[in-house]
């Protein structure tokens, strides 16, 4: 393959892609799908005090770190943004990003809402992603299915998601993750990589 997909032009600047939503509308998963994909991303790897669920494993979904190896990475400068999600810390490392981009490679960053708004203020010309299902009632289930915690934090996460949802007029697309048409969603975030790429006047991305 390739070092190049063929949908970018012979001159392309290298993307920052931001991929946000609510907590229940698949995020892990469709960046999953991308992956398999076999496409030359540079995919950010988040670092996080929370346990691995069922599955994750170290340094491919999430570099699971105690809560003092977070506070060092954060007193010495390494992380692009961090912040308390559910009682755990999650934040970016900086060091892969500003070295994928480099390379001009595309980064694609998984992120809640709360770590995407960092992101936009630091890189105003990131692209900006906002993940959905079709309605509340699709999003609450969805949480309940996958989560092992608490009926407390159950409640803490459906209600945090409720309010995240307002915060769509602060990303430059939607995409409505529709159950079963992981593949289709998929296709939807790649043709929206494709068409930034052929932006007359390309997106230029400094951190």
């Amino acid at each position: 393959m390739s070092d190049k997909p063929d949908y970018y032009p012979h001159q392309h600047e290298p993307l920052l892609v931001v991929i946000s939503g609510p907590s229940g509308v698949g995020k892990d998963s469709v960046l999953q799908c991308l992956k398999e994909r076999g496409l030359p991303f540079h995919f950010v790897i988040t670092a996080t005090t929370r346990p691995p669920r069922p599955n994750e494993v170290h340094g491919v979904d999430y570099f699971f770190v105690s809560n003092t190896e977070f506070a060092e990475m954060v007193e010495k400068g390494e992380m692009l943004e961090y912040a308390m999600v559910y009682n755990d810390y999650k934040g970016v490392p900086k060091s892969q990003v500003r070295e994928a981009l480099k390379s001009g490679k595309d980064v694609i960053m998984r992120l809640d809402v709360q770590g995407a708004e960092t992101i936009r203020k630091l890189c105003p010309q990131a692209v900006m992603i906002f993940l959905t299902v079709e309605n509340e009632d699709d999003m609450a289930a969805r949480i309940r299915r996958r989560s092992a915690e608490t009926e407390e934090n159950i409640k803490l996460r459906i209600l945090t998601a409720r309010s995240e949802l307002t915060r769509i007029a602060d990303f430059d697309y939607i995409v409505v993750n529709r159950q079963g048409k992981l593949d289709e969603t998929a296709d939807i975030i790649l043709a929206i990589i494709k068409a930034e790429h052929h932006r007359v006047k390309q997106r230029k991305v400094t951190l």
